[in-house]
């Protein structure tokens, strides 16, 4: 099994509707995580859910698919503010919307979109499915913050070292 998404034909034939769309593309122009732009995120939000329901035997049609769409909403959700509620609250509905105009979303696929904020919003999600992508989600971010800091950190350590001499 590929590492790579662009790789994996399996998964490729699972999103190929829906990731070179002009919606799901323009989210590139997003940064999504500091470092990351909104994207690279869904994409590996998507592949990485994908691989562990392959795993585990879930659904990995609306796994890879919902991952995909999971954050598919148009601003800068740290300059514009919502009115009806928190950005993790409102942002899901929002993907769910938009995901629903690209294309049809099964149950399975709604209750993934809306409940991968789950731990930050109150509603459980119901599926085994909609558990790996939040959890995936929540890794995802992490890493997306965590591993271009570290590089910042031992640059700085590299550099620190030549000047101290120890």
């Amino acid at each position: 099994m590929s590492l790579n998404w662009q790789e994996d034909h399996d998964y490729l034939e699972l999103v190929k509707d829906l990731i070179y769309t002009d919606d799901v593309q323009s989210l590139k122009e997003y940064t999504q995580h500091h470092y990351s732009n909104r994207l690279e995120h869904s994409i590996q939000v998507s592949y990485k859910s994908y691989r562990l329901a392959k795993k585990w035997g879930g659904n990995v049609r609306a796994t890879a698919r919902a991952g995909l769409l999971h954050d598919l909403f148009f601003y800068d959700w740290r300059q514009t503010k919502m009115g009806e509620g928190s950005h993790a609250y409102v942002h899901p509905r929002i993907a769910l919307e938009n995901a629903k105009k690209l294309t049809d979303i099964s149950p399975l696929e709604e209750d993934i979109i809306v409940k991968h904020m789950f731990g930050a919003t109150i509603a459980p999600p119901k599926y085994k499915e909609s558990y790996i992508v939040t959890l995936v989600d929540k890794y995802c971010a992490c890493e997306e913050v965590i591993k271009p800091l570290l590089k910042k950190v031992k640059v700085k350590a590299v550099e620190y070292s030549k000047v101290v001499h120890f």
